[in-house]
């Protein structure tokens, strides 16, 4: 019932702000003129998927809290983004952030931008509409026969209320989401604190359950450590909200540099503090199964299964009408996600391929038409390709998300190479951007690739932690090195060709 009731709301959100489109700036970008608060909540309910709202409790549980360190980067990247680059990127108004990279760099670096975005958003956006489905049978205790079901109600809604409302519907049904979310959480708390008699799930020492997790370590394969955390949490950050069109469109919808930093004070302050809600979740989970070590199920442990206890207290031990507002939290964070990638996605397309080659509709109203038909379009084929997710064999799931998200940093470094380093050439950029995710590939699937006999249970030589780190640096050093080679070739060219003229 509650899940209904929030589907037909969002639809009619989807229908209530189509009414007022003229124009395909109001569609994407709300005309520019979008408040920072409902901004700012919409990017944070953007970039937290469903997926990491059931994995963060099991890293809490199942290795330790250094996952809260991630916290302390926040002000880092507010400096970085907010007073670095929002200046530079708000000084153009753009639909598609992939719109700045031909100013500098050229055609085809603006659609190698544009085309690694659709590869990223697409695939993690059909992985996680599967992920979300397959946890929802387990809180709803149903067969995987459901999944495809589950697939198309959510990606539905989602789809009906994007492909009407644009932006604005986007981030009021991410503001309700937000609530949901937080207030799931919250009730799985207060659920645990009950059944416990206080707040004795509050850990006052290391849990022997959790990994040693130093500050720092010069061993690589060191799983995870505080400054590898920090590093990978601040460069993560700060790739995705000044490369990714979800981030970038956001900021383009509020009125100038200082708008877009309030909405970026509020997306950090907002993923702070479910960031610690999520961890007391992981704490509470923790302490209830220690001290009711028989509710765990046959074939789990605490450390090797810790992912799986969120779904599970939710299938089995919350009350039935707390835990449908849990699950209708999942559907929420999934829709999110959707409606988010599918509206940037459509921006994308039309404005760096349809209107960029001259397929642009001739009246304004024809040209929203075609954004309607094309968000519902791209919605479709998300749809249609999570419900594919579940047939391909083996651990193709891990492995396209690790694909996906290498995207991240590469498209990073395309802007940063377009707006800030002067003598950047497009075969300079071409060349980073090919040697920093080749960097990026070969840690993420370091294992596989360097040990003979790999099994998925082995460590890699080098932890994921570092995959951020090190492609960044990869990538900006060697487009630098090559961009200035260039430059210094041309520059003594011309300079041999004035004497010659001179002579």
């Amino acid at each position: 019932m509650i899940i209904a009731v929030y589907a037909i709301l969002t639809i009619f959100l989807g229908w209530y702000f189509s009414r007022g489109q003229e124009d395909t700036s109001e569609y994407f970008v709300g005309s520019g003129q979008m408040n920072p608060f409902l901004i700012g909540v919409s990017l944070f309910a953007t970039l937290l998927s469903t997926i990491t709202y059931l994995s963060t409790p099991g890293e809490i549980l199942g290795k330790g809290p250094v996952y809260l360190v991630k916290d302390l980067a926040m002000p880092f990247i507010f400096i970085i983004v907010g007073y670095v680059m929002l200046p530079v990127y708000m000084k153009s108004r753009v639909t598609s952030a992939y719109e700045l990279l031909e100013e500098k760099l050229g055609l085809g670096i603006r659609m190698l931008g544009a085309v690694m975005f659709l590869g990223l958003r697409l695939i993690w956006m059909s992985l996680l509409v599967y992920l979300t489905a397959k946890a929802i049978t387990t809180m709803l205790n149903v067969g995987e026969e459901w999944i495809p079901y589950i697939v198309l109600g959510t990606g539905l809604v989602a789809i009906i209320y994007t492909s009407l409302g644009g932006l604005r519907a986007v981030v009021i049904t991410d503001l309700i989401q937000t609530i949901l979310l937080f207030g799931g959480a919250l009730l799985v708390i207060a659920t645990i604190t009950y059944h416990l008699g206080g707040f004795s799930w509050f850990p006052t020492q290391w849990d022997s359950n959790w990994d040693t997790q130093p500050f720092f370590s010069t061993d690589p394969a060191t799983r995870v450590t505080y400054v590898g955390t920090f590093l990978s949490i601040l460069i993560w950050y700060v790739a995705t909200m000044c490369g990714d069109q979800v981030s970038v469109q956001r900021f383009m919808s509020t009125r100038d540099a200082v708008a877009a930093r309030r909405s970026l004070a509020i997306q950090l302050t907002v993923s702070v503090v479910v960031s610690l809600t999520l961890a007391m979740v992981g704490f509470a989970l923790l302490g209830y199964f220690n001290a009711f070590p028989s509710e765990i199920p046959a074939g789990m442990e605490l450390k090797k299964d810790a992912d799986k206890f969120f779904p599970h207290y939710i299938a089995n031990h919350l009350p039935v009408g707390i835990s449908g507002c849990v699950v209708s939290a999942m559907f929420a964070a999934a829709m999110s996600s959707i409606d988010s990638g599918v509206n940037s996605i459509t921006a994308v397309v039309m404005t760096d391929f349809l209107d960029r080659f001259g397929f642009k509709p001739k009246t304004e109203r024809g040209h929203v038409l075609s954004a309607r038909l094309l968000a519902l379009g791209i919605g479709v084929i998300v749809v249609l390709s999570s419900s594919l997710m579940g047939s391909i064999p083996g651990n193709i799931t891990a492995v396209t998300n690790k694909t996906a998200n290498l995207l991240t940093t590469p498209i990073f470094c395309l802007f940063f190479f377009a707006l800030f380093i002067p003598f950047s050439k497009p075969a300079g950029v071409l060349v980073g951007a090919v040697l920093g995710t080749t960097t990026a590939v070969l840690i993420a699937f370091s294992g596989p690739i360097f040990i003979e006999n790999y099994t998925s249970d082995m460590p890699d030589p080098i932890s994921f932690q570092w995959i951020a780190p090190a492609a960044v640096s990869v990538n900006i050093a060697s487009g630098c090195l090559v961009s200035y080679l260039i430059a210094s070739a041309q520059q003594k060219k011309s300079g041999v060709k004035r004497d010659l003229t001179s002579d």
